[in-house]
């Protein structure tokens, strides 16, 4: 295994992280998220075995359990061997009181007494803004005093401007953002990349195989320039191997659910060193970038020129989610994705249909796109009754889990001492 050092704490961190949201479950209960233990534990423990020393969660993975799951692996003698990584969700706190009882109940689940790195999650212009004006950055400064936090970060799911902002604004440690050779102008990018790493900050990436799709489901035309390679490597090894070559790079997460899924990226992990690919490599994945955007619905490059919208839409996520669907031919993955981050769940709405069709976007965009009318084309394939339907049910699940919390928060009689 390889490592890299964080350079703000000196930690030697592996390059391939363990992300804990797609851990094993059990047959028949894929939509409930329970938690198949035996499996998951051996994967964690051989994992831990194979040098991986990153561990990933949040409040709400897996329906809250996988912070529960992970205290009971890391309680076993394995806590001093890794470095935890959990998060606290905006989705939860709805005043300033709410941070420290939720860290208290992740706390207990997390059967520790403190967190290694402690990350605001899936932060946007909206929820930083919110968390922010509760007064989060007192309250990660207070953590850190008693030492229930260590170090602090937090994950991005917004755009370039908001990145850069949420970044000056705190001594931060690392910061997590999704990251492959589709996305280096999408969300935070690679200028975001290049400055959270210009101030020293330890970049984590998500989403190194957009959800799996460039890596499970590759059409034939980017078959056939894979092909052309003479090393022979899989789809996932490349998209790897491409975020590693960056030495901006940090750690990778994966979420490995399958003992040939881990076995497979922990060699790949022993080759990933920055500036290791060759030019004849680098532009080979440059054609499969260009096959992928021929495939694209909307030709839009995520520029951000046309942002921002008077109307509040998120003009490039939404043709992100769309052109994805028809890319890898996964309207499914594609439509959850849109629901959560753009229809008003992680953050104010801005969907595409609220489009006034005013025209600035389209006068100011280089692709010279008509922007209305594929915004037009966006509403009508992922918005409607089903949309509407979900997001109720999604927001009823998440107070649900919130109550939950709160609830073993109130229960717990623990001390907390590092």
């Amino acid at each position: 295994m390889l490592y890299r050092k964080i350079k703000k704490n000196g930690d030697e961190l592996s390059i391939l992280g363990f992300g804990c949201m797609r851990l094993p479950q059990k047959r028949g209960t894929p939509g409930d998220g329970k938690i198949d233990e035996k499996p998951a534990r051996k994967l964690i423990e051989y994992a831990i075995d194979q040098g991986i020393n990153y561990f990933d969660t949040a409040i709400n993975y897996h329906m809250g359990d996988s912070e529960l799951f992970l205290g009971k692996v890391f309680g076993k003698g394995n806590r001093d061997r890794v470095k935890l990584a959990t998060k606290l969700s905006s989705f939860y706190v709805n005043q300033t009181e709410d941070m420290a009882v939720l860290l208290k109940a992740q706390l207990e689940k997390l059967n520790t007494g403190h967190i290694d790195y402690y990350l605001l999650h899936a932060l946007n212009r909206t929820n930083w803004y919110k968390l922010k004006e509760l007064g989060v950055l007192d309250f990660l400064e207070e953590s850190k005093k008693d030492q229930f936090i260590i170090n602090t970060g937090f994950s991005f799911h917004g755009d370039p401007d908001t990145f850069k902002e949420i970044t000056d604004s705190y001594d931060w440690t690392i910061c997590q953002i999704q990251y492959n050779y589709l996305d280096e102008q999408n969300q935070a990018g690679k200028k975001g990349l290049k400055y959270a790493a210009s101030k020293d900050i330890g970049v984590i990436i998500m989403e190194p195989l957009r959800g799996g799709d460039i890596a499970g489901r590759v059409p034939p035309e980017v078959e056939k320039i894979w092909e052309e390679s003479d090393i022979k490597r899989t789809p996932a090894e490349w998209a790897f191997r491409w975020i590693w070559n960056q030495s901006e790079v940090s750690v990778v997460l994966s979420g490995m659910n399958e003992e040939a899924h881990l076995n497979e990226n922990i060699r790949v992990a022993t080759e990933g060193r920055h500036d290791s690919l060759t030019d004849d490599e680098l532009k080979l994945i440059r054609r499969v970038k260009q096959k992928y955007e021929d495939l694209m619905k909307v030709g839009c490059t995520g520029c951000h020129y046309c942002m921002p919208c008077p109307s509040g839409v998120n003009i490039p996520s939404c043709f992100e989610f769309y052109n994805s669907a028809y890319m890898f031919n996964d309207k499914r993955t594609a439509k959850f994705r849109y629901l959560i981050f753009l229809a008003g769940i992680a953050g104010d709405p801005s969907c595409a249909s609220l489009c006034q069709k005013c025209g600035e976007c389209e006068e100011a965009c280089p692709q010279n796109l008509r922007i209305s009318d594929h915004l037009e084309s966006v509403a009508r394939e992922f918005e409607g009754m089903g949309m509407r339907v979900l997001k109720w049910i999604i927001k009823r699940v998440l107070k649900i889990q919130r109550w939950r919390e709160f609830r073993r928060a109130k229960k717990s009689k623990r001390s907390y001492s590092r």
